[in-house]
């Protein structure tokens, strides 16, 4: 199997460099950009599996990279943000960031992370399932890894639509916010646990409100009954 490709844009050459060995060592094959437009291209060009992307970028920032990268594309984004700036963490989970790391940060906790993705990632490309569900006007096909929403397509996110088939998998069951990082995100999960609430969030802004409750206290629950 050809190693996984790596796509790093940080505009500080340190940053750069560090995350770059750290990941060689790791016999991931690394792409570099230090601007946005440099890292879209790159993103186009090569189609990396997994981008890491600072949000402070000259120019054009790492939400706007994001914003552009998610019109055609849903590789997984882990976004490095500034330990004091939950706003800009927020806005990246909002507009499609899978995960993020906030700075100074542990080359190792990182490469653990983009491990643990790439696993996940694997794992949904090597295992279809045929299953299709429908709910109402929502249908999820776990094979195709699409959702419509009164015949409509839905844009989700990978991450997005793994909270949401492992919520529906559990349908009537409360799944706390542990559970679902450690069946969206491994036993490996390193970052907050808040993660899961912004993207319950972008996922109810999609398919509607009515379909994930939340169980204050515990955590959400799919709630519909299957067609």
């Amino acid at each position: 199997m050809a190693p996984a490709t790596i796509l790093v844009i940080d505009d500080e050459p340190s940053i750069l460099n560090l995350i770059q060995s750290y990941l060689q060592a790791e016999n991931f094959e690394v792409l570099t950009a230090r601007d946005g437009r440099e890292g879209l291209t790159a993103a186009k060009t090569h189609q990396p599996d997994l981008v890491i992307l600072d949000i402070m970028l000259p120019g054009m920032d790492g939400i706007q990279v994001l914003q552009e990268l998610r019109r055609d594309s849903d590789v997984y984004v882990i976004m490095l943000t500034a330990k004091t700036e939950e706003t800009d963490r927020v806005i990246g989970l909002s507009v499609g960031a899978d995960d993020y790391v906030t700075k100074p940060f542990s080359p190792r906790e990182l490469v653990a992370r983009v491990k643990a993705a790439l696993r996940r990632i694997q794992g949904t490309r090597s295992t279809p399932r045929p299953e299709i569900w429908s709910f109402r006007d929502l249908t999820i096909d776990i094979s195709g890894r699409q959702v419509r929403l009164d015949d409509q397509p839905v844009d989700l996110t990978s991450t997005e639509f793994d909270i949401l088939q492992a919520l529906v998998e559990h349908r009537g069951m409360v799944l706390s916010r542990e559970q679902l990082t450690e069946k969206v995100w491994g036993n490996d999960f390193y970052g907050e646990l808040r993660v899961v609430d912004v993207h319950i969030g972008h996922i109810r802004q999609k398919i509607g409100e009515e379909f994930i409750a939340t169980v204050r206290g515990v955590g959400y629950r799919f709630q519909a009954e299957d067609q």
